[in-house]
């Protein structure tokens, strides 16, 4: 059984996106160490799990790109969460049924490689909810943006224990916890 890992960036205040889906304070960060790191996790990774408005981001910018990235974006299975989208355009997508998480569950089981959800937070509050996601790996931005679309939806409450901490030269943390499940 596979792992589902939520890889997502995030700033100070908690936000995955600003004001009107923003996320061009990605770029403030990006850079050689941030995309080593985001190699070496794709190459760990089974296959990617996505909500529509990641989905769209995504399959509207790989693949036109080249490089290791773009190789493994393109070519590795995609699941997606979707209530509006009847047919994926993207290589090797698929559609997750009216289910999503119960399909997401399934893909756990059948899987020998870990699964990565990127961004996605409102299929994110979905999985989490289910307890179905067992790592959090957050890149934090050293940006506060005030105002936008938050990571962790109000009345989610979970406890996490931290497991690794990885600073990077351009101020982004990268943070890493699994769900403490004591009872």
């Amino acid at each position: 059984m596979a792992r589902l890992i939520m890889w997502n960036m995030m700033t100070l205040d908690g936000m995955v996106a600003g004001p009107n889906g923003d996320i061009s304070w990605h770029e403030d960060v990006w850079g050689d160490e941030l995309e080593r790191f985001c190699e070496d996790q794709l190459h760990e990774a089974g296959g990617l799990l996505f909500g529509r408005v990641t989905y769209d981001l995504m399959a509207g910018y790989w693949p036109s790109q080249q490089g290791v990235i773009a190789d493994v974006m393109n070519s590795i299975p995609k699941h997606v969460a979707s209530r509006s989208l009847s047919r994926l355009e993207w290589s090797n997508a698929h559609l997750l049924g009216p289910q999503a998480a119960v399909d997401a569950d399934q893909i756990k089981k059948d899987s020998v490689k870990d699964l990565f959800l990127f961004g996605s937070a409102d299929f994110a509050a979905t999985l989490i909810a289910r307890d179905l996601i067992d790592e959090f790996r957050l890149a934090i931005n050293p940006r506060v943006l005030g105002g936008g679309a938050p990571l962790f939806k109000p009345g989610l409450a979970i406890k996490l224990r931290l497991i690794d901490t990885r600073p990077l030269s351009n101020g982004v943390v990268i943070v890493r916890y699994v769900p403490s499940r004591e009872v």
